[in-house]
């Protein structure tokens, strides 16, 4: 059986990524009745919203989901206290270290897969007791580090025992194919997810990835030490040329607050950060969770018992 579905108790080798304002209870749900994870995003959210997504979700699935957690939020040690509290069965870190949490949590069994973007930090982990790590891209949508998918999988899968998880990327059985070949033993799909009939974004949001083109999903930030990748629109060209620009990183930190539920909540996708992955240009259309996880499963399926030299 494979690793990451025996560790974690699911189908299928695929976790939804944990997306902020994108990752409610309703996608989690989804994601996980269809045989994958899905993951509510904590965010920056307070720990009493986190507690009735997690109640929401429960409702709409029997099988296991989790949250991702992003340490740097003001509410981290509610948050973690909830999760606790409602024994969680698989967290997700991101933008932090998560040491000082794992031995209360992995008291009750939870299992503690951090986002790691370089070989070291994922050394780390592994050191502290992490039970999996999500080895993440630069492809990836949001805040992202700097190698890329193709070079960093095989070299975390070189030098930790525990599983690695790809993300970065993947939005078909393609990079499902590729991530394996690579020393991955599942994936983490974000931005395709976005485009499923169960995630409750707005549709302009929605329809801003199914119209992406290859150049779209650009970056900015990288000057402040906390680089973002969205989609082109207005927002991000002022970001761009204000870095460009010299403006105080200050500034620019300023102009992104709030941006992300401009889009997600209102549609405002010209003003509003529309984050998404370089993957945004390979979706074309809205699908169900189940759809779009069996279609990307039976595709790498057929990709691996057919590969030739």
């Amino acid at each position: 059986m494979n690793r990451v579905c025996e560790l974690l108790g699911i189908k299928y080798p695929i976790i939804q990524g944990g997306m902020a304002w994108i990752a409610t209870a309703e996608l989690a749900a989804a994601v996980s009745n269809a045989g994958g994870l899905g993951l509510i995003a904590a965010g920056n959210a307070p720990a009493d919203v986190i507690r009735n997504e997690i109640k929401k979700a429960r409702e709409l699935t029997d099988k296991p989901f989790g949250v991702n957690v992003m340490l740097l939020s003001p509410f981290v040690d509610d948050v973690m206290e909830v999760v606790y509290e409602e024994k969680i069965p698989v967290i997700t870190t991101g933008a932090g270290n998560p040491a000082k949490y794992m031995e209360k949590l992995k008291s009750i069994g939870t299992k503690i897969i951090p986002v790691v973007p370089s070989v070291a930090l994922a050394k780390r982990m592994e050191r502290y007791g992490a039970d999996a790590v999500v080895v993440e891209g630069t492809e990836a949508g949001g805040h992202i580090g700097e190698l890329t998918t193709m070079v960093l999988i095989p070299q975390v899968a070189d030098e930790v025992s525990i599983p690695v998880i790809g993300a970065g990327g993947i939005a078909d059985g393609r990079g499902i194919a590729a991530a394996f070949a690579l020393g991955a033993n599942a994936v983490q799909v974000g931005t395709k997810f976005v485009c499923s009939e169960e995630c409750i974004v707005h549709e302009n949001y929605k329809n801003a990835i199914i119209n992406a083109k290859d150049r779209d999903a650009l970056v900015a930030g990288r000057s402040t030490g906390h680089p973002v990748r969205a989609l082109k629109n207005k927002l991000m060209k002022e970001l761009i040329k204000l870095e460009k620009e010299g403006m105080d990183s200050s500034y620019i930190d300023e102009k992104g607050v709030g941006a992300l539920k401009k889009s997600v909540i209102d549609g405002d996708v010209d003003n509003g950060s529309v984050m998404a992955g370089q993957s945004a240009a390979m979706v074309k259309n809205i699908k169900s969770c189940k759809d779009i996880i069996e279609d990307m499963m039976n595709e790498a399926k057929d990709i691996m018992s057919n590969l030739s030299f």
